[in-house]
């Protein structure tokens, strides 16, 4: 007991020290340490890592307690399990990986960013092609590539490259269509390739009533950044699937909502992030009054 508060001491007096820039590394960590919890638990490894945190306290209170061979033992097991861990959590440190190589500077800052009405027409045309579909329980699943490229997926079905448009979504979704059985990619607001294939969900906890459409959408959307629409073949329910997390029979004003704040936001901040970046180094012409003069 007296080593715990001697602990305690030090700890007080090690925050004493804390200047600004020690602070400026806290936060810094701690915000990195949240993004990684908040990934984890996105995951089927969440109950995992909470059982590799209890083993981490019972290793500090074993030590506390002087519980040496138990203390011992769990040292030894943290230290094998380090290679383990990047074993187990392969995928989630690809997605992680994959998300900070998606971090273009230029696609941020370019002034040729598509405009925000090209994505804004590819949202209303799949609503209005899922809202058919829905009704004819016609199966489909569609892809909306963001950050993270499918290309690997693209080379499993066929290249398309054109407008999106309900038509066309509906023609190939039409169950004697050839390429109806696979998902669609839509890239830039442009449907970009049809019958891909895409990878099942791990996830074993999933309800009975899913089938393969919506595990291949769950399992797509755990390994990228896409957000996936699914329109179910028995019930006609429309559904979105976004970091492994799946939201189910949405009516169409919810479904057109979610597309939005999902696609629509994200291009908005990468609008404005251009037009700031266009405006700091334009060159500017002044008047001698001090105001910018129009070209």
């Amino acid at each position: 007991m007296q080593e715990l508060s001697s602990y305690f001491i030090r700890m007080l007096n090690y925050i004493s020290t804390i200047g600004f820039w020690d602070a400026v590394d806290i936060l810094i960590v701690a915000y990195l340490f949240y993004k990684v919890i908040d990934l984890v638990r996105k995951t089927s490894s969440y109950n995992l890592a909470k059982g590799i945190f209890f083993l981490l306290i019972a290793m500090f209170l074993s030590g506390v307690a002087h519980l040496t061979m138990i203390n011992y033992i769990l040292k030894k097991t943290v230290e094998i399990g380090l290679i383990a861990l990047v074993i187990i959590f392969q995928p989630e440190l690809r997605k992680l990986l994959a998300k900070m190589g998606s971090q273009n500077l230029y696609g941020i800052f370019s002034p040729k960013l598509r405009a925000e009405s090209e994505v804004e027409a590819a949202i209303t045309q799949t609503v209005l092609a899922c809202d058919q579909m829905s009704k004819t329980k016609t199966g489909a699943l569609i892809i909306f590539e963001r950050n993270i490229k499918l290309s690997d997926i693209m080379t499993t079905g066929t290249i398309i490259d054109a407008d999106t448009t309900a038509e066309l979504l509906k023609n190939i979704f039409y169950p004697k269509a050839p390429l109806h059985d696979g998902a669609l990619i839509i890239r830039n607001a442009r449907i970009a390739a049809a019958g891909c294939v895409l990878p099942l969900t791990n996830k074993t906890n999933l309800s009975k009533d899913l089938g393969m459409r919506h595990r291949a959408g769950i399992g797509a959307s755990e390994q990228s950044d896409a957000v996936i629409v699914i329109v179910s073949e028995e019930t006609g329910a429309i559904s979105i699937a976004v970091e492994g997390m799946l939201k189910r029979n949405l009516n169409l004003a919810t479904f057109e909502k979610l597309l939005r704040n999902e696609l629509v936001r994200e291009e908005s901040r990468k609008s404005t992030a251009s037009e700031i970046f266009s405006r700091f180094f334009s060159k500017r012409k002044v008047n001698s009054d001090g105001t910018e003069k129009k070209n």
